[in-house]
């Protein structure tokens, strides 16, 4: 009898034995097992294959025996006998599979009876059209019994699942049947239509199922319940999100923002951050009893149209009824009294309920015991409702929100007292003098670490003359903003002197130093505070004279400024910076710079030129194309200076900002007449009646007899005190400017006369005849002016 057709020799062997136990067939798998042909085992009886110890009469039943290898050693095997009825002399069949193959199966076996019936890890199995063909029914997971809601065998998946959530496992499985690649451990939603409301959250592993030809026959899917994991996990993100706030920008508003998309989607579909309108200002938020208003500051999801947008001003009414005036966060799931409550009440509708919102949570936002506000979130749908859990994670999520939102507020006020205090201490914006025309703006950083130092300033000198000023104190806040103001008073204080810019460069470095090592010297500063200090100042200061038109710039560390004259190209003048203030290094130099009237000069702060993506080359040629366009089309120094910025300043600046735009101009021919006398006291007449003669051609004869006397008493102690020789100048300006120079350096000095004193009055009459009047060193001397009111026309 031939070979009976079998499974692969790793199944075992099959042999069919007569009554007597010969062997009357077998398959090709005994030769595996025996070593030998099956051919050579037909006639012969089973028991020459057996070992020692295997009888005959094991034969008649299922059990382990030793088979005798031919050149090998011994093999155990199981047993399977089968009677045989029939003809043919068949007595049975017996079946016989290697003992570790049978170990296999058996564990095989166990594993799939333990995770069937086990309740921990559910099992599915999916025919390939994934429909359920069987499951170990675990409470609460996918493919539970029709009673409990998950559908029968045969079920497809969209008949258990919502079919948001059934669209999504599906879409697993399939790619899984399609390619063969198992997925594992992939997290999803698996609510049952039964309860959609309810939260199921699963951990799903898959793999294909083959036939032994490589077909797909279903898919098997092992998954996890981690709805309770997913949650926890959920919560400490949000907690975390809402502590992670501090370390966003300290802006009150962009912090509400931040606050509104960590709750949205993830705790609610709808936010909104409704916070106190003076902790917004950056103020301390009064109290809810009085009315406070409320701003809504910030809102996330897809805003409805029925409730208050972001922005709205709302106000807390009966605040003794309200849970956020407790401090304690409310949950409320069902909305249906408070729907009833203010079915009349269409203002407290806007703020609280919208159309959609199936369950509603108030979290109080207290830090340091002050209530800034409120978040309130409302879920919507068949989302689960809120309840007593989700009003405890809300009041931890308010606790670490409203702290963010505390130090953002504390931080509004701080960059706005800087910033009014900065504001304050700088002059106004235009100033027309008949020197120039400046315009000088000043943008305050985003930040309150950007703000502090920064100022410019337009300073009339003598003689027509006016002086600018740009400059930058180191550090930020109040204290730097307050060193500043110093500095801006000193500057001034010598600009009066009328010093020559190095010199007066110089005068500010030594106050600078002298201030610091004051400041050394004294208290601690408080931890965590940074005093302001004028140390390494940075400053530019500038004199134009209209009439000789020449302009003289020194610097202290401070970038040059801008000079454009209309028809040519826009420069940099030639300065030379010298060191900051107060760090020491070489003296200050000053360069005299020729200056045609109509002359565009801007003056700048560095913070002007950094930028993280344009180089500082970069942006000197677009400040200098700026000012040169400026020039060429005859713009104000306004509008250069909104040109500029515009240009250069985008967006919000990371650090304060001073520009100073002015055009300068030439006092008009004939508005100045001068003369030279020697040191004769004859030339006292002389230079009375050169003063007579060209006021009354300026027609200024009600000023001649105070001018005489100006004139007699000033030239009369320059002949007496200086030598010669003299020199008189007359400037008709806004005011009548009469000028004495002569070759001595020494200045005037007031002086009261005693009764008996026969002089000493010259300067005294000259005060109090003129409005203004002083003394300032000139390149060969001093020269000694006095100002005086233009009569009325």
């Amino acid at each position: 009898m031939p070979d009976v057709a079998g499974r692969p020799p790793d199944d075992g062997a099959a042999l069919m034995l007569d009554s007597y136990g010969t062997v009357l067939a077998c398959t090709p798998g005994v030769g595996e097992l025996l070593g030998a042909q099956g051919k050579d085992l037909i006639g012969r009886p089973l028991t020459d294959f057996l070992a020692a110890g295997s009888g005959r009469g094991m034969l008649s039943r299922d059990g382990r025996a030793m088979l005798r290898r031919s050149g090998g050693p011994a093999v155990k095997v199981r047993l399977k006998v089968l009677p045989l009825g029939g003809g043919l002399g068949a007595q049975c069949l017996v079946w016989a599979v290697p003992e570790a193959v049978a170990t296999e199966r058996e564990q095989d076996q166990e594993l799939v009876r333990a995770l069937s019936g086990q309740t921990a890890i559910g099992l599915v199995l999916h025919d390939p059209d994934l429909r359920i063909v069987r499951s170990n029914h675990p409470p609460g997971a996918v493919g539970r019994p029709a009673d409990a809601g998950a559908g029968p065998p045969g079920a497809a998946l969209d008949e258990v699942l919502v079919p948001q959530d059934a669209g999504a496992v599906e879409k697993q499985l399939r790619w899984v049947a399609q390619t063969g690649v198992p997925v594992t451990d992939q997290v999803l939603r698996a609510r049952y239509r039964t309860a959609p409301e309810q939260e199921r959250i699963i951990s799903l592993s898959a793999l294909r199922l083959e036939d032994r030809d490589g077909r797909c026959t279903g898919v098997a899917v092992l998954f996890r319940d981690v709805t309770e994991r997913h949650q926890a996990q959920r919560r400490q993100a949000l907690v975390d999100g809402a502590e992670k706030l501090l370390l966003g920008p300290l802006d009150i508003v962009a912090t509400a923002e931040g606050l509104a998309r960590v709750l949205v989607p993830e705790y609610g579909d709808l936010a909104a951050i409704d916070l106190a309108e003076a902790a917004l200002l950056g103020e301390e938020p009064g109290d809810f009893t009085l009315g406070e208003p409320l701003r809504r500051a910030a809102v996330a999801g897809s805003w409805p149209a029925e409730l208050l947008p972001a922005g709205a001003l709302l106000r807390v009414r009966g605040p003794g009824r309200e849970p956020v005036y407790h401090r304690h966060a409310v949950a409320v799931p069902d909305l249906s009294e408070l729907r009833a409550a203010l079915a009349d009440d269409a203002e407290g509708c806007r703020q609280v309920l919208p159309d959609a919102a199936t369950s509603l949570l108030i979290m109080p936002l207290q830090a340091r015991g002050r209530l800034l506000g409120a978040a309130v979130l409302w879920r919507c749908g068949t989302r689960a409702r809120f309840g007593r859990d989700d009003a405890t994670l809300g009041a931890q999520i308010g606790a670490r929100a409203a702290f963010s939102l505390d130090n953002a507020r504390r931080y509004t006020r701080e960059r706005r007292t800087a910033e009014i205090l900065q504001r304050s201490l700088l002059p106004q914006a235009d100033v027309q003098v008949s020197a120039a025309d400046a315009a000088g703006t000043y943008v305050p950083a985003n930040t309150a670490t950007g703000i502090g130092g920064t100022w410019f300033d337009v300073i009339p000198l003598s003689s027509c003359r006016v002086a600018f000023v740009v400059g930058d104190v180191p550090g930020h806040g109040v204290e730097a903003a307050a060193a500043m103001g110093q500095l801006r008073t000193a500057i001034q204080t010598l600009s009066d002197m009328d010093l020559p810019p190095d010199e007066l460069l110089t005068h500010l470095d030594d106050l600078v130093t002298r201030l610091s090592q004051a400041g050394r010297a004294a208290s601690v500063p408080p931890a965590g505070r940074r005093l302001g200090s004028v140390l390494g100042a940075t400053c530019v200061y500038a004199v134009h004279d209209p009439i000789t038109g020449l302009c003289t710039i020194a610097s202290a560390g401070h970038p040059p400024p801008v000079l454009s004259v209309p028809g040519q190209p826009a420069c940099f003048a030639q300065v030379k910076p010298g060191p900051p203030l107060g760090v020491g290094g070489p003296p200050f130099e000053s360069v005299e710079q020729v200056m045609e009237p109509g002359m565009l000069l801007a003056f700048y702060t560095d913070k002007l030129l950094a930028h993280r993506e344009d180089g500082t080359e970069e942006r000197m040629r677009q400040l200098r194309d700026q000012v040169q366009a400026a020039a060429r089309e005859d713009r104000s120094p306004a509008q250069t200076g909104h040109a500029v910025l515009r240009q250069l300043l985008p967006q919000a600046a990371e650090h304060e900002v001073a520009l100073l735009v002015a055009r300068l101009y030439g006092l008009p021919l004939g508005s100045t007449a001068a003369w030279e006398f020697p040191a004769d006291p004859e030339a006292v007449s002389r230079a009375r009646d050169a003063v007579t003669i060209q006021l009354a051609a300026w027609q200024l004869d009600e000023l001649a007899f105070t001018t005489e006397l100006v004139v007699s008493e000033l030239v009369t102690n320059s002949i007496r005190y200086a030598g010669g020789p003299v020199g008189l100048r007359l400037i008709r300006d806004k005011t009548l400017i009469c000028e004495i120079s002569d070759p001595s350096q020494t200045q005037p000095r007031l002086r009261r006369a005693l009764l008996t004193d026969e002089g000493g009055r010259g300067l005294f009459l000259v005060a109090q005849l003129a409005q203004r009047w002083g003394s300032r060193y000139t390149s060969h001397g001093k020269a000694i002016w006095a100002e005086q009111q233009l009569p009325a026309r």
